[in-house]
């Protein structure tokens, strides 16, 4: 179809069941129609009204458990969300790829020159090149596009933004030019290796991965070349809860050094005992290597380390409950996790700017309203952002309310978990 003929077909309800699919109730789709609407109308006023268009979409995701585990080949609990970024895409032949999202100037890859440049870290348009340059290097064809996208993944709320674009980018190429083969595993590695080799952010594989793959979602990273990924079979919807993500608001300038001290910190432990990784360790040696190591290495390391190994056993025990459909078993875990977050990993502000606490705000007053009842815990990168609640049923309304009263109106996102990862819709 073309672009007026897709947006006639979206507003007759002819493609209801595709974006059902991805949105799984009713009330989600008519929510998301004059979304794509929208990008159809920009695509066609950018690019014309006659082109042959498709559309792709990469989710959001959230993580559920494991939190800073994933960069050194840790376990990790997470699941993929119904926010999510979308393109409306057409093939050129031009050898030139095009994305104009929403919000943001257009960013234009000459498929010709896919190098890395350091001059342009954290420029936009590396990721297109970056996730180009991967998909090549796997042996699958390149050629160019156009598209128009935008997402409803909050930036900075630890849904992983940048991850669902990247992911995207890399949906479109399988979809476009290699009849949807790429697996999801290899996109997502070509999305980590986009952002830390042309984007310049040292990221871990996790929000790659979870956007990908789709639904729940355990990974064990031991092998980062060949992590083991296993979808979760929970009901979520069963166990009268719902998932929320509060959005505080936090101040996220300059705090690229903060995300990569804590990989940096477990990774000098390792290092001092003559491994790469915390995972290349058992817990058992690291712990007997404790008085050695404060003489090697900073007492935060040591302390984000404990962090790491504990973890990857609420993992594991986190599954186990879900698997088993012990949710009372599965809050504990949850907030034995965030208290490690908090004290440990120390990831709830930043120690540049320790007067503005606003996730330590929002989990106090989640404790005040959910204890004994929900569980509670920082979400994500953490020092800003956002963190994650389960929150009984009866009790959402007064949550919110309350929550957002706080933080304003909007700040908490009741989500929906997705059935699918990256994925062509129409």
């Amino acid at each position: 179809m073309n672009t007026k003929e897709m947006i006639a077909a979206i507003q007759a309800g002819a493609l209801d069941e595709n974006l059902k699919r991805v949105y799984v109730n009713d009330s989600a789709v008519e929510l998301q129609k004059p979304r794509y609407i929208e990008t159809l109308n920009a695509f066609g006023e950018l690019f014309g009204w006659d082109r042959e268009v498709k559309i792709m979409s990469a989710p959001g995701r959230t993580e559920i458990c494991g939190n800073h585990t994933d960069h050194n080949n840790g376990k990790v609990l997470a699941a993929s969300i119904n926010l999510d970024a979308i393109a409306v895409v057409s093939e050129n032949d031009e050898n030139i790829i095009r994305v104009k999202s929403k919000g943001h100037r257009m960013n234009v890859v000459n498929l010709d020159n896919l190098e890395p440049d350091e001059a342009k870290y954290g420029d936009s348009t590396t990721l297109v090149q970056g996730v180009a340059r991967g998909i090549k290097n796997l042996g699958f064809t390149v050629k160019g596009f156009d598209a128009c996208t935008t997402s409803d993944v909050m930036g900075g709320s630890g849904l992983s933004s940048s991850a669902a674009f990247e992911v995207l980018l890399g949906t479109i190429m399988s979809y476009m030019y290699n009849d949807g083969k790429i697996d999801p595993v290899d996109i997502a590695k070509v999305a980590q290796f986009a952002e830390n080799v042309f984007f310049g952010k040292p990221c871990g594989l996790l929000d790659q991965m979870a956007s990908s793959v789709g639904t729940f979602v355990t990974i064990d990273f031991e092998s980062t070349e060949n992590p083991v990924v296993k979808k979760v079979d929970f009901d979520f919807a069963s166990s009268g809860h719902s998932l929320c993500i509060v959005d505080t608001h936090g101040n996220h300038s300059d705090l690229t050094d903060d995300y990569a001290a804590v990989r940096g910190e477990m990774e000098a432990v390792a290092n001092a005992l003559g491994k790469s990784v915390l995972r290349e360790l058992t817990y058992e040696e690291f712990f007997a290597a404790i008085p050695e190591l404060t003489d090697k290495v900073n007492d935060r390391a040591i302390l984000r380390a404990i962090h790491f190994f504990n973890e990857n056993k609420r993992v594991d025990t986190a599954v186990e409950c879900l698997e088993n459909g012990d949710f009372d078993g599965f809050k504990q875990v949850i907030l034995d996790s965030g208290h490690s977050s908090y004290m440990l990993n120390q990831n709830v502000y930043s120690p540049k700017n320790p007067t503005e606490q606003k996730l330590s705000l929002a989990l106090a007053v989640s404790k005040e309203m959910l204890d004994g009842k929900g569980a509670w815990r920082v979400h994500g990168g953490g020092f800003a952002g956002t963190i994650q609640a389960f929150v009984p049923n009866d009790m959402l309304d007064e949550y919110k309310k309350n929550i957002e009263s706080i933080f304003g109106e909007g700040s908490c996102h009741v989500l929906i978990i997705r059935p699918v990862g990256g994925t062509q819709i129409i």
